[in-house]
């Protein structure tokens, strides 16, 4: 059953124990360039985040920062590219040239779903990026507001199915992960509602959640725990096979009776291409960055556990995403 594939995906991501092959299918073609000399002294690196500012990928690229400035010996700029659910910033992303001085934060089912719509007309594909390390997985949540007539998750499903498309529910964008949750609780409760998509990532649907223009957020679990201490969101499922340990108190959609887990699956990558001596120096700082006490420990007090894949398993991780999501793409791409 379709409702079922995206559980697939996401419960894939803890059992792979990969052997590297493939992520670095391009550096070949350079292999004349050591890249003994990257980065140079005093030269810039973008991170391109795909979303605007305050989000959970904005965030998460800040905090492994200032650790690949000093991993790498000179600065690396965080620049915002918002849009298009993401097809923007990967668009700048994989059109840049491969030299390692731009890089970018890719989430899937994003960066995985928008180029296998036609419709969406964007200029790359899988092989555009060379994947370089695999950071967070981010579970989906539904919430309402703190004062909402609905307790429960039953409750509001029921509402749900009982005035179809009378409540509105926020994305983060066309095929995003929230896109695609939405689609799938649907799918398997038989509930309807109105999406509302936020192009420019999870910070303009929260606020928007939060101005009480759009009546269900769903978002995932790094964006609801502060929220969530600060009494201005009920969080009423997760869709994750476990209690996410930032919101303890909050039944797993199982729990409630719904067989569903979704998320967001976020790392970084770069264009494809990169000479083999670049992309191992990148790929080493992004681990040393992920993989630091001080980052794990505040991704943590975000909701997040750090879930790190090496650039070669990230690649064969994002594959086998695809494969995947192709199955479930239509879910998306039918009329609201």
């Amino acid at each position: 059953m379709p409702r079922t594939r995206l559980a697939a995906v996401l419960a894939a991501a803890t059992l792979i124990a990969l052997t590297g092959c493939g992520a670095n299918a391009g550096g070949s073609n350079n292999a004349n360039n050591s890249g003994t000399d990257f980065p140079k002294k005093g030269k810039t690196i973008e991170l391109i985040v795909s979303f605007s500012s305050g989000g959970a990928v904005d965030t998460a690229a800040r905090l492994v920062q200032p650790i690949l400035e000093k991993e790498l010996g000179t600065n690396v700029e965080v620049v915002n590219k918002p849009g298009a659910g993401g097809q923007i910033g990967y668009t700048q992303l994989t059109s840049a040239k491969p030299d390692g001085y731009t890089i970018g934060a890719t989430g899937s089912p994003s960066v995985v779903v928008s180029p296998l719509d036609p419709a969406r007309g964007a200029k790359y594909t899988r092989s555009s990026f060379q994947p370089l390390g695999r950071q967070v997985i981010d579970p989906t949540v539904i919430a309402v507001q703190p004062d909402s007539p609905y307790k429960t998750l039953k409750e509001l499903l029921d509402a749900a199915k009982a005035k179809p498309k009378s409540m509105t529910a926020s994305t983060t964008g066309l095929q995003t992960g929230e896109h695609f949750a939405l689609a799938q609780l649907q799918e398997t409760t038989g509930a309807e509602f109105a999406p509302v998509h936020f192009s420019e990532g999870a910070s303009q649907a929260t606020t928007a959640f939060l101005g009480k223009h759009v009546d269900i957020l769903v978002a995932n679990v790094s964006d609801v725990t502060d929220l969530n201490k600060q009494g201005k969101v009920r969080v009423l499922g997760v869709m994750t096979a476990e209690r996410a340990p930032s919101l303890p108190d909050v039944p797993t959609f199982k729990e409630a009776g719904y067989d569903i887990e979704a998320g967001t699956v976020r790392g970084y990558s770069a264009p494809a291409g990169l000479p083999d001596a670049v992309a191992k120096k990148l790929e080493a700082a992004l681990k040393k960055a992920i993989e630091d006490p001080t980052v794990v420990k505040k991704m943590e007090d975000l909701g997040l556990q750090t879930s790190y894949l090496s650039g070669a398993d990230y690649a064969k991780f994002w594959a086998g995403q695809e494969d995947d999501f192709k199955k479930v793409l239509p879910l998306v791409t039918k009329k609201d």
